[in-house]
Formats: C-alpha cells, structure tokens, sequence
C-alpha cells in the first residue's frame, strides 16, 4: 500500500513506487475520477501514447484464433451443461 499526504494547498506528490508502475513523468496530466457510492477514486494517465505504454501486458504465447465452429460446439456444450 501507498500513502500520500494532502497538502496545505491540496496537493498531492505521487509516492515514486506508484510513477514508476504507471510509468509517469513530471508534466503528465492525469483524471480522477470519482464513485460517490464506493467512496473510492481512479486516477487515469491522460497523456499516454500506445508507444509509451507497449509491453506493458505481458506477451504470452499467442493461440491460434477460435473458428466460428468451434466458438459454437463450446457454447453448446456449455449450455447442455448448465440445462441438462
């Protein structure tokens, strides 16, 4: 877990474990958004490039694409499954 401090002055200096998973840099802008029900809020990085953030999932071993067959006889087969 990582804690930050609220300032005087409201601001919030992001704890360097968080920049550095996020991959942030000073000068990036970043959203909040908030769930009033939950009471929790998301930071989303707004200035991020499909460049900056590649190789960030990791790359398994691609499969072979799923026919539309074979997408079938699961769906059937999970269906006589659950309805038998």
């Amino acid at each position: 877990m990582s804690v930050a401090t609220i300032t005087s002055k409201g601001q919030v200096t992001l704890p360097k474990k968080i920049r550095k998973m996020l991959r942030l840099e000073a000068g990036e802008k970043i959203d909040f958004r908030v769930d009033e029900e939950s009471g929790t809020a998301v930071m989303i990085p707004l200035n991020k490039r499909v460049d900056d953030v590649y190789g960030i999932l990791s790359r398994r071993k691609r499969r072979k694409p799923v026919t539309t067959e074979e997408m079938d006889r699961a769906i059937k087969g999970k269906f006589r499954k659950e309805y038998s």
